[in-house]
C-alpha cells in the first residue's frame, strides 16, 4: 500500500493484504489492472446507473472542458450547463415550481438540507425550531451534519458530538416519529430525515403504509419533510425519484448519485416553493452558504448527457421492471442454509442477508462472502448488516441477472 488512504478502510488490513485496483469498466462489468472481469452488483456505490464506458458521457465532458471548464456560482454569476441541469431536474421533481440547489454530492447535500432546514425556521421568526429526527439504519452520508444523523451507530462512534438537537425513532414505525415529536415539542422540530428506502443499513423497504403515516405527520405538525434519494433518485426505485412513486411530495430533497452515474461527482438539494419562499422574500439577506464546485460546468454537461441516455433509453421505466425481475433471480438464495434472507422487491435494490446466528459465531463472514463473490466474479460489499448489497446498473439484461444470482451462489456454496 502507498500514499492513498482508502475510504472506511482498516488500513492496518490493507497493508497487509493489499488492494485491489479496478482498471476500466464496460456496460455492467469491470476489470481490474490483472484483467479479471467482474459484474459489478453495487454500480460501484449505488451510482453507476447507465453503466460504464459511455462514449457521449466523456465527449459532452471534453466538449465542457475546451469551452469553459469551470467558474464559480457564487452570486449572480451562473454557466449554461448548470442552468439547463438545474431546469432540467426541477422538471423532474416531485413538486412542481422546485429550485435546485448543486452540490458536489450526496454528503454535501445532506450538510445543505441540514442548514436549510434551520435557517428556513430562523427566516420565519422560528429560531428554536432546529431538532432533526432521524431513522434507525439510515445513513445520511459522512460530513459532519451526516455523521450526526446517522443511524448506523458504529458510523457516529468515536468522534464525540458534532451537530446537537437530534432524535433518533424506530426505522419502521410512524407512532415512533408521531411520538417523538410530541414529546420534544412541534415548536422545536426543524425536520425528519426519511430515506424512502434504507440503503446502506441493509436495504429495508418501507411498512406498508409507513411513508404515507410520517409524511402526514411532517404535514400536521409542520415538520419539513426530508426525503433522502441520494440513493434512490434517478430511476433506481422505478421512477426519477422515489418521491413520485410514492407521491411524497417532500418539502426538500437530496440526491447525488445516479444524477451523473457517478462520471463526475455531483449531488443537489431540490427545494419545493415552501421551503424557497423565506428566502426570497424582501430582506432575507444572503444565505451564506455553497461550495467551489458547486454548479460546475463541466459536470453539469455530464449530468445532462446522463440524463439524456436514460431518457432515451427509458431507463426509470426499466427499473420498475428489473425490480421484479432482479427478486426473482435472488430468490432461490434465500433457501441456501447460509442466508436468512433476501431483501428484494422495492426497485433496483437487493441484499442477500446471511445468517445473524452465523455472523455472531464467525464475525468475519461478511468479509469472507465478499471475497467468495469476487473470487466467482461478482464485485459487491457488506453492508451494516452484513448483508451482500445488490444494487447493479439499471442495463442488466437476463444474462446479466444469472450471473448475478449464479455467482453469488457459488461463493454461498464455497464459504459453506
Amino acid at each position: 500500500m502507498g500514499a492513498f488512504w482508502h475510504s472506511f478502510s482498516d488500513l492496518a488490513a490493507v497493508e497487509r493484504d493489499g488492494e485491489l485496483v479496478i482498471e476500466r469498466g464496460e456496460g455492467v462489468h469491470i476489470y481490474d489492472d490483472r484483467g479479471r472481469r467482474y459484474l459489478d452488483a453495487t454500480a460501484g456505490l449505488w451510482y453507476c446507473n447507465v453503466g460504464y464506458g459511455r462514449e457521449e458521457i466523456a465527449e459532452a465532458a471534453a466538449r465542457q472542458l475546451r469551452t469553459l471548464s469551470a467558474y464559480s456560482t457564487f452570486g449572480d454569476l451562473a454557466n449554461r450547463p448548470a442552468i439547463e441541469l438545474a431546469e432540467r431536474v426541477a422538471a423532474l421533481a416531485p413538486v412542481p415550481g422546485s429550485r435546485v440547489f448543486l452540490t458536489s454530492g450526496g454528503s454535501d447535500s445532506i450538510d445543505t438540507a441540514a442548514k436549510m432546514a434551520r435557517r428556513y425556521w430562523q427566516l420565519l421568526g422560528r429560531p428554536d425550531r432546529t431538532l432533526f429526527i432521524t431513522r434507525e439504519r439510515a445513513y445520511h452520508g459522512m460530513h459532519i451534519a451526516g455523521t450526526s444523523l446517522a443511524g448506523i451507530e458504529a458510523n457516529a462512534a468515536g468522534y464525540g458530538t458534532f451537530v446537537g438537537d437530534v432524535l433518533k425513532v424506530a426505522w419502521d414505525s410512524a407512532e415512533a416519529l408521531r411520538e417523538a415529536i410530541a414529546l420534544a415539542g412541534p415548536d422545536r422540530v426543524a425536520a425528519f430525515f426519511c430515506e424512502p428506502v434504507i440503503g446502506a443499513g441493509g436495504v429495508f423497504a418501507p411498512p406498508q403504509g409507513y411513508l404515507r403515516e410520517v409524511r402526514e405527520i411532517c404535514r400536521e405538525t409542520g415538520v419539513l419533510f426530508v426525503a433522502d434519494e441520494v440513493i434512490t433518485g434517478f430511476g433506481r426505485l422505478g421512477d426519477w425519484f422515489a418521491s413520485r412513486r410514492f407521491d411524497l411530495q417532500p418539502d426538500i430533497v437530496t440526491c447525488a448519485k445516479g444524477i451523473t452515474s457517478g462520471y463526475l461527482p455531483m449531488g443537489a438539494v431540490i427545494a419545493s416553493p415552501r421551503v424557497v419562499e423565506p428566502f426570497r422574500a424582501p430582506g432575507a439577506g444572503m444565505w451564506r452558504h455553497g461550495y467551489t464546485y458547486a454548479g460546475h460546468a463541466t459536470v453539469a454537461a455530464v449530468a445532462l448527457a446522463n440524463l439524456d441516455i436514460m431518457e432515451r433509453e427509458r431507463l426509470p421505466e426499466r427499473g420498475l421492471g428489473l425490480e421484479s425481475e432482479l427478486a426473482t433471480a435472488l430468490a432461490p438464495l434465500a433457501g441456501h442454509p447460509l442466508v436468512e434472507e433476501v431483501r428484494a422487491g422495492v426497485g433496483v435494490m437487493a441484499a442477500v442477508q446471511p445468517s445473524t446466528e452465523a455472523i455472531a459465531e464467525d464475525p468475519s463472514l461478511p468479509t469472507r462472502l465478499v471475497v467468495a463473490c469476487r473470487e466467482h466474479g461478482i464485485m459487491t460489499r457488506a453492508l451494516a448488516t452484513g448483508a451482500l448489497q445488490i444494487s447493479p446498473p439499471l442495463v442488466m439484461e437476463d444474462a446479466d441477472l444469472r450471473e448475478l444470482a449464479e455467482g453469488i451462489g457459488a461463493a454461498l456454496d464455497a464459504i459453506s
